[in-house]
């Protein structure tokens, strides 16, 4: 008992200083992403405060954080364009239904058997969309109605400038630069005692500040003075608009984009610690309360979101305390102090955006696709990257999902995935035949997931005739995370793209 007392509050404390990391991480990043959706800021701010007070208290990843996210901010801006403010909140009840209902269905593991080609090509067109997009709003300007737009616009917006007078146009975007500046020299130059202090808000904090000290004409920020203001309850035609098909779409187009976000996401965090696995349907059911009620108030979609989960991770949390206070310090910053939130420059928390649309454009991935896994999945990496900024994204998704049917081509005669689990001795063995495709990764991941203890394990493959990348990944990860956590694994019969890993 006397031990156990000091080790509760050294996890209350972690949990404290982790929440406040997240906190500081999430501000810009809830007001930008609102910014690019289309919407006020405090739409974002909103969601943020759900995501860390509702979905944080029944997440089943307990260290993700769940809030606004860029991966839907394209597809959201598409909508508000499309069919008004109004549809919003419609949209977001009927895609949360449909998340709850996934989970208490248990397919959360189906959204993880999608082809890591087709999310990150994804992500990387939705990365392209919104540094197009920002790259506008540097010069105090609005983004134009879709990516080719945005696109073609660019160079005219540089050579409007005027080197011989600065006007306003040419302070925002001075803003803009300097926030970028100060956000990579931060992350390549600071000190190991500030790793935790987020470059984002350094590069916020240093253009308000300017902006505000030089009384500099810049359009800035507007936000109510109470947030409760913001919040939009539902009205007479909310649940009218559901008989329209074009909501129907979109609905389902937010929850299976916004699950699959999520789970991914969660997958990731889980390699980050040794704490607590996520339980993906549990997790499903939380992010469709969080959209249920954002849609009640009006508020953006949520997912689970990797930029402020790995902050938590890399802050110490411990438990979902850290996810929960992080959304309380949101509600009282803006609750208390709304009046600091009006002096950030527009072009500051555009600039945050244009930085973090450029690292979802991950050409790393690609290579690593190509190097390990051959053409095929950096073609559909590709195909989907460019029909996301030609078309939409639910367009190049599809298309995306399509191309990966090829994978299985192949090996069309013979799809099944036979598990067979043996105990003998204190060795664990799990023996796969047939293929692993990723119509198998759901088998497959609760095969792998039920190994309980750190005792000796023997996964063989001899009977194993194709492994596509979808399961190599996850095999490796699973592999990497029981080795890391001192568990003795023994690959045999690996060949291929396996092989490495024995």
């Amino acid at each position: 008992m006397i031990s156990a007392e000091p080790a509760k509050s050294g996890t209350l404390v972690r949990d404290f200083t982790a929440s406040i990391v997240v906190f500081l991480v999430a501000m810009p990043l809830c007001m930008g992403i609102a910014i690019a959706s289309g919407v006020p800021p405090e739409k974002g701010l909103i969601t943020g405060i759900i995501g860390g007070l509702v979905v944080g208290a029944f997440a089943g990843s307990p260290l993700q954080v769940s809030g606004p996210a860029a991966g839907l901010a394209v597809i959201v801006f598409e909508l508000v364009r499309d069919q008004g403010l109004s549809a919003l909140g419609p949209i977001l009840v009927l895609a949360g239904a449909i998340q709850v209902v996934a989970g208490i269905f248990r397919l959360g593991g189906w959204f993880r058997a999608i082809s890591p080609a087709v999310v990150h090509g994804m992500l990387a067109g939705i990365g392209v969309l919104i540094v197009v997009g920002q790259y506008h709003v540097l010069f105090d300007a609005k983004p134009l109605s879709n990516g080719l737009e945005n696109l073609a616009a660019m160079p005219g917006r540089l050579l409007g400038l005027s080197p011989s007078s600065i006007e306003a146009t040419e302070i925002a975007l001075l803003l803009g630069l300097l926030t970028i500046a100060i956000m990579l020299a931060w992350e390549k130059l600071r000190p190991a005692s500030l790793k935790l202090l987020p470059a984002a808000l350094l590069g916020v904090a240093a253009s308000t500040l300017i902006a505000w000290g030089m009384d500099l004409g810049v359009t800035r920020v507007s936000v109510p003075e109470n947030i409760f203001a913001a919040i939009t309850l539902p009205n007479a035609s909310f649940f009218s608009r559901w008989i329209d098909p074009a909501v129907i779409t979109a609905a389902l187009a937010i929850a299976f984009i916004a699950s699959a976000e999520t789970l991914l996401s969660a997958a990731a965090v889980d390699r980050m610690h040794d704490g607590v696995r996520t339980n993906y349907n549990k997790e499903l059911r939380a992010q469709g309360i969080g959209n249920l009620l954002c849609g009640l108030a009006g508020a953006l979609p949520m997912t689970g979101v990797i930029v402020r989960s790995s902050a938590n991770v890399q802050a110490g949390a411990q438990t979902r305390l850290s996810t929960i206070l992080h959304g309380a310090w949101i509600l009282a910053f803006v609750a208390l102090l709304p009046w600091l939130l009006r002096e950030i420059p527009m072009a500051a928390l555009g600039a945050v955006l244009v930085v973090t649309g450029a690292r979802l454009v991950n050409f790393n991935h690609a290579r690593h696709l190509f190097r390990d896994y051959g053409l095929l999945p950096v073609a559909i990496w590709a195909v989907t990257l460019i029909l996301v900024v030609a078309e939409d994204l639910l367009t190049g998704v599809l298309v995306g999902i399509a191309l990966s049917l090829l994978e299985l081509v192949p090996h069309f005669r013979r799809l099944g995935l036979k598990v067979d689990r043996q105990q003998d001795e204190g060795l664990q063995t799990i023996a796969l035949s047939g293929s692993a495709t990723f119509v198998a990764l759901p088998k497959l991941s609760d095969a792998l997931e039920s190994v309980s203890g750190g005792g000796p394990v023997r996964l063989d493959l001899t009977h194993l005739s194709a492994v596509d990348h979808t399961c190599a990944e996850l095999m490796k990860d699973w592999l990497q995370r029981r080795r890391a956590g001192g568990g003795q694994v023994e690959l045999s019969g690996a060949t291929g793209k396996m092989a490495a890993f024995a």
